[in-house]
C-alpha cells in the first residue's frame, strides 16, 4: 500500500509523494512471503551430496537476488525521506550559521578580555614582588629605605560569574591533551589500528604479536 502525504505551507502548496507503511506494501509482503518459504526450505534441507549442494546453490542465488530487491524497495521508501531530511538539515544549518558565528565571536572576545585581565594582574603582582624584594635587599644593605616602596594597585580577580537580567555567564576550565610519546604510554591506553592490521594480514604479511588464520566461507554469485 502506498499512501500519498501532502505537505502544505502557509505561502505555497508543496505536494510530496512519500511511500509509507511498508508492512502494507503488496510487493514487500510478496517478497517477505518468498523469504519465509526459502527459510523453511533451508531449515528442512539436508546436504549430503554434490547434487544437494547444487540445489542449495540455486536457493542461495535466489536469496541473493531477493535481498537486493528488498534493499532497493527499502531505498524507495527511505531515499526521498533521507533527501528531504538532508535538505531540511542543510536549510536549518544555514539559518543557524549567523547565530553560531555570533556565539563564537562573543565567546572569543570575552575569553580574550579575561585572559588580558589575568595577564595584567599577574604583571602587577610581579612588579610588586620585585619592588618588595628590592626594598628587603636595601634594608639588609643599609638598614633603612631611602624611599618608600610604591606598590602598584593590583586589579581584583574577575568574578566567577556574571549575572544580568537576561542570563548568567561563568568561566570554566576544560582539559585538553595530546600524546607526545606513544612508547611511554601504558599498554592499556594503546589501541591497535585494526583496519590497518587487517589490510596487512590480507596481504600475507606476518605481524609480530598478531595471530592470523583462515576460515572457509561461501561466495554466492547470482545470475
Amino acid at each position: 500500500m502506498v499512501i500519498e502525504q501532502f505537505v502544505e505551507s502557509t505561502e505555497s502548496v508543496t505536494t510530496a509523494l512519500i511511500h509509507v507503511r511498508p508492512d502494507l506494501d503488496p510487493e514487500a509482503l510478496s517478497l517477505y512471503s518468498e523469504g519465509v518459504r526459502l527459510q523453511q526450505y533451508a531449515e528442512s534441507r539436508v546436504v549430503q551430496s554434490d547434487e544437494d549442494v547444487k540445489v542449495a546453490t540455486d536457493d542461495l542465488s535466489v536469496i541473493s537476488k531477493l535481498k537486493k530487491t528488498i534493499e532497493e524497495r527499502r531505498k524507495g521508501y527511505t531515499g526521498p525521506l533521507n533527501e528531504h531530511l538532508k535538505a531540511v538539515n542543510d536549510a536549518f544549518k544555514k539559518f543557524t550559521d549567523p547565530l553560531t558565528q555570533a556565539d563564537t565571536i562573543n565567546r572569543s572576545k570575552v575569553l580574550a578580555y579575561s585572559a588580558e585581565q589575568g595577564r595584567r594582574r599577574q604583571e602587577q603582582e610581579r612588579i610588586n614582588h620585585l619592588r618588595e624584594e628590592a626594598a628587603r635587599a636595601e634594608m639588609e644593605l643599609n638598614g633603612e629605605l631611602t624611599e618608600p616602596v610604591n606598590l602598584v594597585e593590583v586589579a581584583e580577580e574577575a568574578p566567577a560569574r556574571y549575572r544580568t537580567d537576561v542570563g548568567t555567564l561563568g568561566m570554566s576550565k576544560q582539559w585538553r591533551f595530546e600524546v607526545v610519546d606513544f612508547a611511554a604510554l601504558p599498554d592499556e591506553y594503546k589501541t591497535p589500528d585494526l583496519v590497518k592490521i587487517r589490510k596487512v594480514v590480507l596481504a600475507g604479511v606476518v605481524i609480530p604479536g598478531v595471530r592470523s588464520w583462515q576460515v572457509e566461507g561461501l561466495r554466492v554469485t547470482a545470475r
